[in-house]
Formats: C-alpha cells, structure tokens, sequence
C-alpha cells in the first residue's frame, strides 16, 4: 500500500470539521497520546478530533477511510491496557465532548446517552428518576460509558448485576468507511438476526466508534448494608469468598484487598486497621430491610467462622462510604509508590487461594512489590505491580511478573482480562487463551468489518 497523503487528509479534515472540533498542535494532542497505562508506547497524532456529535465523527471516518489514515478512537483515557494510545500519523477521534444524556424512558427503563457521559454522572442522572444503573468501575467518577463499551467493564457492583453487556439494548456505531449503524432495540426481547450491538462490546475500537447507546436501567436499589471483616491470613479470606459464594448468598458487593494495598489505603485514608492485618473484605447487601439484615448477617457469621480477627458492619452510611472509597482509590494510592502495571486477571472463584499463594511467589522471585485488589465475589482481581520505571532491570521484572501473573490465572483456568481488555499490553497472551482458530475468526470479523485496518490497528491483535 501506498504511503497515506496526510496533506492531504489533514486539509480536508480542516475544510470539513469546524476549528473548534480539530487540534493539530503538538502542544494540545500531547495529553491525546496516552491512557492511564502511561509506560505504553505511543506516536503523535496527524490531528485530533474532538468530536461533538455523530455526524462529526461520521465525516472524519469518511475522510480517514479516503486516505487510509489509522484512527484511534478515545473516550477519556482512562484505560488501563494501552488501547487508547495513539500512534504516530494516526487521527485521534475522541468522543469525550460527547457527553449529554439524551432521554430517559421510565415506563421501559432505558436510557439513551452520549459516548462522553461518566459513569458515575449517568448513575446519578438516573437516580433522579428512581432508577439503577448497576456497573461501577472502581474509576466511575472519571470514566466514560463509551470506554466502559469498549472494554465491556464491570465494577464493584457485578458480583450481584452483571457487566456492561449486560445493560445494552442498542448502539450507534461508526464504521471504518463513516457509515452509521444503528443496531439492537429497545424491547426487553428481541432475536431477529446476530446480536450485533453485542459484537461492538469489548472491541476496544477496533470495529467502530460507539456513537450512542441505549441502556438497560433497574428500578432503584435499597439502601445496602455495609461490614468490613479483617485477617491475618490471606488465605483464610479467599478460602471465606469461596464459602460465601457456595452459601447461596448473593452480596451486591464483595470486595478483596491483600495486605499490601490495605497498608497503602491505610496510609493514604487514615482507616485504622492494624499493621497485622493480612486482608479485608468488604460485602454489601442492597435487598433493603429484613432480608438485607439478614443476608449481611449471614455473610458476617461466615466470616467469623472463618476465623476473621474482626467484622465491623458499618453504622452509617457516612462510615460505609469511607470504606467504599478506599477500595475505589487503591489503584491511585498505589500510583504514589511507583510506576504501575494492573493486572486484570479473572479466575473461578474456589481458586482464589491458589492465585493469591502464587501471586506472592512471583513477588518474591522478582523482588517487586505487588499489591493485589479485586472483586472477589467475581474471581476478577488487579495484582498491581509496582516498579521504579526509569531503572531498566526493575522495568524487565515487572513486565515479566505481570505476564507471570496472566499465565498464572490462566493454568488457573482463568483469564487474561476480566474487564480492561487487551490493548497494546496483553495482545501476546490472547492467542494462548483463546486459541489459534479462535483468533483466526476474529481476524476475519476484523476484516470484514474494517477491511483497510485503520480502526485502532496494532491494539487487541498483534499483526
């Protein structure tokens, strides 16, 4: 293929956009090249395209698609796994600016919203409505809905309700030649034809640009009920996740957090937990009066039976929020210590023990610090690994120690990314998850769908 005319490109994307809608100064794009995986590498963009409606997106597409320019679609940049990150002569098309709610049906509980829209300003939006938008990222105040599409995140909330898949009724969607497809409904049920608002999910903008989306909603949840139970062994607390699990109990939360990030929230929260405090779990029960007493209940008895030094069921909300955004603020705490690589393994849950035990092993054999967090009523934890980035040989062992860390959960029967996706930093491991046929029919949707490879190439897919 010939090289791209980026003169070219660039003059009829300054002929089509408004001024307000294009950047082209080194200066401006310079925050447009990484996500929050800030040691990814990364190009400088031809020009950013900050995107106020689909029909912006659409034209840039178009243009893109005339010239053969890469593109690297953007929400906020708040991934974790390098797929945002642009590469050199590429178009930046962030649809961060896109960021209204657009209608709330309360009869039918949906709501249709913008790509830009944050998490947690979507959840409070419908709550004025008396409705639930149940996935919440850890990084809710500062992620977008298109981004948590585009990975398919999950949340503290999933253990109970699931991921974001599960809530999506229809998208908008750009494709690679700047057409728009509208795809799915907005019935509870409907099968006519592939699910391909679906398909889109978890593709990490390597298919189309997720222009709008129509959400499913639940009517309001409860006011939960909050503990915290600590322990000196770690085991124990993992070996108390699998007992609540098998015990029929669904928590609407159900939270891990290993010594080392309990130390570094600690530090960071002014929490008052012990130095001899190995674990915590953090439960919730949102069913709301007697049965959410007693589910708490319930959940605190199996954790002092497995013989944890303390459950403390919180008294008030202001208390149980406090907790809430320790664990919400581990992976930023953790950023005070060093440069950081989230690991995003998933693992069936009788295994947590086993990841735990094998995790510390890697820790010790590389001589690194690594904290391990997650959402254990899911299996899905983020062994975080902590390492001094300007010195060359403690990079090399924590970029190994995190693979270490993929293989393990998958001898585990786990896998590599429950809810960050792929990106630039797993895109090794996948074919040893999925296998070679596997890969080889997602290579042909790929194709078929963006049969140039201009939508974010080089991120999921190593070739």
């Amino acid at each position: 293929m010939n090289e791209p005319d980026r003169s070219a490109a660039l003059a009829a994307l300054r002929q089509t956009l408004p001024d307000r809608s294009l950047l082209t100064d080194p200066d401006l794009m310079e925050s447009y090249r990484i996500d929050r995986a800030m040691f990814c590498e990364s190009g400088m963009p031809l020009a950013v395209v900050r995107a106020r409606e689909t029909a912006e997106v659409s034209a840039a597409m178009k243009i893109a698609h005339e010239f053969r320019i890469p593109v690297v679609p953007q929400g906020v940049r708040s991934g974790l796994a390098g797929a945002a990150n642009a590469i050199d002569g590429c178009i930046v098309i962030t649809v961060e600016a896109m960021d209204e709610v657009l209608h709330i049906d309360e009869a039918n509980r949906y709501v249709v919203t913008q790509p830009g829209v944050l998490n947690a300003n979507l959840a409070r939006t419908v709550a004025e409505h008396d409705l639930f938008y149940p996935p919440d990222p850890s990084s809710k105040e500062f992620c977008s809905i298109g981004g948590n599409l585009s990975t398919n995140s999950g949340g503290l909330c999933c253990v109970k309700y699931g991921v974001t898949t599960d809530y999506v009724l229809a998208l908008e969607v750009v494709l690679a030649d700047g057409q728009v497809l509208r795809t799915g409904r907005t019935t509870v049920k409907g099968v006519a034809g592939y699910d391909l608002a679906r398909l889109f999910v978890g593709a990490e903008g390597t298919l189309g640009i997720i222009t709008e989306a129509t959400l499913r909603l639940r009517a309001a949840a409860e006011k939960p009920r909050t503990l915290a139970a600590t322990f000196t062994d770690a085991n124990q607390a993992a070996s108390a996740v699998s007992t609540i699990v098998k015990s029929g109990v669904v928590p609407s939360l159900l939270e891990f957090m290993d010594r080392t990030s309990v130390k570094v929230v600690n530090d960071e929260f002014q929490l008052g937990f012990d130095e001899t405090v190995d674990a915590v779990i953090l439960a919730q029960s949102d069913s709301g009066g007697a049965p959410g007493d007693a589910e708490i209940e319930e959940i605190a008895r199996i954790l002092r039976d497995a013989d944890a030094t303390d459950v403390i069921i919180a008294d008030s909300a202001q208390e149980a929020d406090a907790l809430l955004a320790a664990r919400r603020e581990v992976l930023t705490a953790f950023e005070t210590l060093g440069t950081t690589m989230v690991d995003d393994v998933c693992v069936p849950r009788n295994r947590l023990a086993d990841l735990i035990d094998g995790i510390a092993k890697i820790a010790v054999d590389k001589d690194l610090t690594i904290g391990v967090v997650g959402h254990a009523g899911d299996g899905n934890f983020h062994p975080t690994v902590v390492f001094d980035n300007s010195d060359d040989d403690e990079s090399r062992r924590a970029h190994e120690a995190f693979d270490e860390v993929m293989m393990l959960g998958l001898q585990l029967g786990g896998t590599i990314t429950g809810e960050h996706g792929v990106g630039l930093l797993k895109r090794g491991p996948l074919e040893s998850e999925v296998g070679e046929l596997s890969l080889s029919i997602q290579r042909a949707i790929k194709q078929a769908i963006d049969p140039d490879g201009i939508l974010n190439p080089g991120k999921v897919f190593d070739r």
